[in-house]
């Protein structure tokens, strides 16, 4: 079969599977991501989740000896959120990102790529791949914009003129030498709509974003948020979508195309008290099935923790007390110390003093002195 042939029912393929946008590039070095990424690493603006070997992140042939190709797949998320629930006093809410709504997307994504994989298989002997998604080594934001995805925006998402930047990413190196397709024209112009509105100035412009300021990361990180983004974090408990909501290249966007996407309302906007007390197993079994459950349910409880703190929702006193002072850890009792503290009233007073003198922990006595101060 003649490539060319070969290559024009492969992308047939890929759309018939629910794949929404695909793009062929080679796998010769991204050496402009290979600056970008050292300059990262220099101004310590890496996250500490992505693969710290640069050469890994850049070189494909690293990966795959004899590679010719490399194959882009994006597929779109739902940006809109059908009969979403309101919180109001006594039933606050939280919210998870864009992409942590419906399935895990490294299943959605991993599963086309598989597919991918086995028709290239049955149909040209000696093939050889390599996918990823994510937490592969490429940079998937890279292949995507050499690709033909999409253009790089300055809120560091690959920004597709037919879905926006609401979509998910992933590749696939092989040694069949495709034809590759023809980027798209950076279209952010003179726009810096994402960087104005940034809550912590994360976005620093030149395509560079610091991680270690950003929502998205820090919501992800397990020990005590740092007083400073704690009054930034507002409601969120999975992600940030601030640089992407503001996005002009974003309106009207709402791609409600594929129903492993669509949120369940009560996961992606929950009641943020119950998630206090949820139990190990209840986590699992109620957001297990959500990209935003990765790292467990701690970080999604002190992000709740916090929320409540934003609300100054007086109704979860009680329950934040017992949280103070029953809860195993440190993190967990702390933030809750403080987020009485915010709250403030008699009962959160008379507990937190309560608490100092009774905590053993130093940096949860530290939190609890935070905390006594903010009434």
């Amino acid at each position: 079969m003649r490539i060319n042939t070969l290559q024009q029912q492969f992308v047939d393929y890929a759309y018939s599977i629910g794949i929404d946008k695909i793009g062929f590039t080679t796998a010769s070095p991204f050496h402009e991501m290979k600056n970008r990424l050292r300059r990262q690493q220099e101004l310590g603006f890496q996250s500490g989740f992505e693969e710290s070997n640069i050469e890994l992140r850049t070189e494909p042939l690293q990966l795959l000896e004899g590679a010719e190709s490399i194959v882009s797949i994006a597929i779109a998320y739902p940006s809109k959120m059908p009969n979403a629930p309101i919180g109001k006093q006594g039933e606050r809410r939280g919210i998870f990102c864009r992409a942590s709504w419906g399935i895990d997307y490294h299943v959605a994504v991993r599963e086309r790529l598989s597919k991918l994989e086995q028709w290239l298989m049955e149909r040209v002997p000696n093939v050889r791949f390599k996918s990823m998604v994510d937490t592969g080594e490429l940079v998937d934001r890279a292949v995507a914009e050499r690709a033909g995805i999409g253009w790089n925006g300055k809120n560091c998402s690959t920004i597709t003129p037919e879905f926006g930047s609401y979509v998910y990413l992933g590749e696939l190196i092989t040694n069949i030498p495709f034809a590759p397709s023809t980027p798209i024209e950076d279209e952010c112009g003179d726009c810096t709509l994402c960087i104005d509105v940034c809550p912590t100035g994360a976005i620093v412009g030149d395509g560079q974003l610091n991680s270690q300021r950003c929502i998205a990361y820090l919501t992800q990180t397990k020990g005590f948020l740092p007083d400073e983004f704690r009054a930034k974090i507002g409601n969120r408990l999975y992600g940030c979508d601030t640089c992407q909501t503001v996005c002009p290249k974003n309106k009207g966007k709402a791609n409600l195309i594929h129903e492993e996407f669509q949120p369940d309302p009560e996961i992606a906007k929950p009641l943020l008290q119950p998630l206090l007390t949820i139990s190990n197993k209840e986590f699992k079994a109620t957001y297990g099935h959500v990209s935003g459950s990765w790292r467990g349910k701690k970080p999604i409880q002190r992000n709740a923790i916090l929320a409540l703190a934003h609300f100054k929702e007086q109704s979860a006193v009680p329950d934040l007390i017992q949280v103070m002072q029953k809860d195993e850890r440190p993190v967990i009792r702390g933030t809750a110390a403080w987020a009485l503290g915010k709250i403030g009233g008699t009962e959160a007073a008379h507990s937190l003093n309560e608490a100092l003198q009774r905590e053993t922990d130093d940096e949860v006595m530290e939190e609890i002195k935070k905390g006594i101060s903010l009434l």
